[in-house]
This record gives C-alpha cells, sequence and structure tokens, in this order.
C-alpha cells in the first residue's frame, strides 16, 4: 500500500496537457538528446570528407554543423539553470 504523504510528493499534471501521464510516464530524455545531437554533428560534418569539386557544399556542410553544435551546447546551458533552480 502507498501512503497518501507519497502521492502528495508527485508533481501534478494535467493529463489533458500532457497524454503520456495517463499512462504512467511523464519526462524528456536530456542525455538522449545531447547523445544524438552530438552523433549527428559528427555525421554532418564528416560529410565534408569526399570528392567535392566546388566550396559550396563545404560551406553549407560547415554551416549546419556549427548551427547544430551551437544549438546543443545553448540546450545544455540552459538545462544547467534549469537545474539550478
Amino acid at each position: 500500500m502507498s501512503s497518501s504523504s507519497e502521492l502528495d510528493r508527485r508533481p501534478a499534471v494535467d493529463p489533458v496537457e500532457e497524454p503520456s501521464a495517463e499512462w504512467g510516464w511523464h519526462g524528456t530524455f536530456p542525455k538522449g538528446i545531447l547523445i544524438a545531437g552530438w552523433l549527428s554533428t559528427l555525421a554532418v560534418f564528416s560529410l565534408l570528407i569526399g570528392n567535392h569539386h566546388g566550396r559550396v557544399e563545404n560551406i553549407w556542410v560547415i554551416g549546419t554543423g556549427v548551427s547544430l553544435a551551437a544549438a546543443l551546447v545553448w540546450f545544455q546551458i540552459r538545462e544547467k539553470k534549469n537545474s539550478r533552480r
């Protein structure tokens, strides 16, 4: 049996706004997001290896990779600030 104080400690989540709360799970995977993001960034930069004749492709690949890396760094900073609150 669970005590009423145990149930009081759970955060109140509205099932209308978050449908996953009805079936018992509600949350995100911040570490999974970071791992997938950095692997995607490495995959984008790996596109630089190849037989490019022009530099336009390289500029787009570098721009996309830098944008992904900047977004991931911003996400990490935001997560650290939110965990301090």
